[in-house]
C-alpha cells in the first residue's frame, strides 16, 4: 500500500499532509509546480479532472475503473485517511460528526475568513461560536485529535498568518488553539516552521 499526496506551496495540501504527520502514517509527498502548470498535464488530469490540489491516490484501494483510488478535495482526503488509515475506530455517529465539521471548515468557514464580503458579515458570528465549541479544549468529534480538528484548526490558524490584524483577544479559546496547534511538532514540519 502506498499513498501518495499531490500538492504545491501555498495549497490546501498542508491539511492532510498534517494528519498524515499527526497520526504517523507513511506517505510519498509529491509537489508540483503551479506556475510549470504541471497541475494542467495529462498525467496529473488523471488524479484529478478539475486541475486543482491537493489529490491522494491510495495504491492499497482500487477505484471505480480497477485502478489506485484517486481523491480529491481536502475533506474528502481527510475522511479516507480517518477512515482507513487512523487506526481509531469511528463509530457512525462519529464519522457523521466528522464530516459535518469538514464540510463546515471547507464551505463555511474558509468562505467566512476569505472571502470580503463574507468576511464582513460572518466572521464575527461564526468566531463567537466556534469560541463556545472550543471551550472545553476537548476534540470536536470522539476522544482523540482527528480529521475534524485538523481541518477547522488548519483554517484558524491562518487567521495570524493572513491576518495579522486580526484582534482574536474575544475569542480566548480559539486563540489557545492556535496557540497550541503552533506547538505540535507535525504542524511545525508542515509549515515549515521546525
Amino acid at each position: 500500500m502506498t499513498l501518495t499526496l499531490y500538492g504545491a506551496p501555498q495549497t490546501r495540501v498542508s491539511m492532510p499532509r498534517w494528519y498524515l504527520e499527526e497520526k504517523g502514517i507513511p506517505y510519498e509527498l509529491v509537489m508540483l509546480d503551479l506556475a510549470g502548470q504541471e497541475h494542467r498535464q495529462p498525467d496529473y488530469l488523471a488524479i484529478n479532472p478539475f486541475g486543482k490540489l491537493p489529490a491522494l491516490v491510495d495504491s492499497g484501494m482500487a477505484g471505480a475503473d480497477g485502478q489506485p483510488l484517486s481523491l480529491f478535495e481536502s475533506g474528502a482526503i481527510l475522511q479516507h485517511l480517518e477512515d482507513h488509515y487512523s487506526g481509531e475506530p469511528r463509530s457512525a455517529v462519529e464519522r457523521s460528526l466528522t464530516t459535518q465539521w469538514l464540510l463546515f471548515a471547507n464551505a463555511t468557514l474558509a468562505i467566512a475568513l476569505f472571502v470580503p464580503s463574507n468576511r464582513e458579515r460572518e466572521f464575527p458570528r461564526l468566531m463567537q461560536e466556534l469560541n463556545c465549541q472550543l471551550a472545553s479544549g476537548r476534540p470536536l468529534v470522539g476522544a482523540s485529535w482527528g480529521a475534524a480538528d485538523c481541518a477547522v484548526t488548519a483554517y484558524l490558524a491562518y487567521l495570524p498568518i493572513f491576518f495579522p490584524q486580526e484582534d482574536l483577544s474575544p475569542y480566548p479559546a480559539i486563540q489557545q488553539r492556535i496557540d497550541q496547534t503552533r506547538q505540535r511538532p507535525a504542524y511545525r514540519k508542515v509549515m515549515g516552521m521546525a
